[in-house]
């Protein structure tokens, strides 16, 4: 039996997604609809893959990957998403998935991907393999920096509260802290995206997948 974590937080895809691949009677699925929950759910039981969605509000997918394969470097994810990746790629091939797969697959396809993962094979759409062909790929001193960014459940909260708008001292009130701390906070924030100020944080954190690109 071959036990799969699908972490997706909306529920019907979620659902669906779990019927559909449970159709091969040799793979059980289990949904958590938030990293959190999944977080937890990997410290109770043992899964053999996780099925993770890019797009999540708080913690995304690549945060997500990036923690799971720290506390086990031989875990495999695949990026299960609706969104084009391509953007992401480096940053997530980075960080250790065994590959992506997209939502509008089919299910002999994503069962298919799961088996391929399972014997260590990478899952790679042909578009993303032509990508690298055509050209050399190459990380930057940002990407590089990145790469040690570890952003915690409050920052990832503000970080999103900043994407949609909301000021320092709105924030110091949904947060019930001061806007001195709030401020301060920011600050770490600004520190760990090597950034001077909100727009390019909100800019930086979508560019590598902390938050949706759909939040402005």
């Amino acid at each position: 039996m071959i036990n799969i974590l699908l972490v997706d937080d909306h529920p019907s895809v979620g659902e669906g997604t779990k019927t559909m691949i449970e159709q091969d009677s040799e793979i059980r699925v289990t949904v958590a609809l938030s990293a959190l929950e999944a977080l937890d759910k990997v410290q109770k039981a043992s899964f053999d893959l996780i099925l993770c969605d890019l797009n999540m509000p708080g913690i995304s997918g690549l945060e997500l990957s990036k923690r799971l394969i720290q506390m086990d470097p031989d875990r495999k994810i695949i990026i299960y998403s609706g969104y084009e990746i391509g953007s992401h790629f480096n940053l997530l091939i980075e960080s250790g998935v065994s590959g992506f797969i997209s939502k509008t697959s089919s299910r002999e396809q994503l069962q298919q991907s799961i088996r391929c993962a399972m014997r260590g094979e990478a899952v790679i759409p042909i578009s993303l393999l032509k990508q690298l062909r055509r050209q050399e790929v190459q990380l930057t001193r940002s990407d590089k920096s990145i790469q040690e960014v570890s952003i915690n459940e409050r920052e990832m909260e503000i970080l999103n509260e900043v994407a949609a708008g909301v000021s320092n001292k709105e924030l110091a009130a949904l947060l019930h802290v001061s806007q001195r701390n709030v401020e301060y906070q920011l600050t770490r924030i600004f520190e760990k995206l090597n950034v001077r100020s909100r727009s390019e944080a909100i800019r930086e954190a979508k560019r590598i997948g902390l938050i949706s690109m759909e939040i402005y």
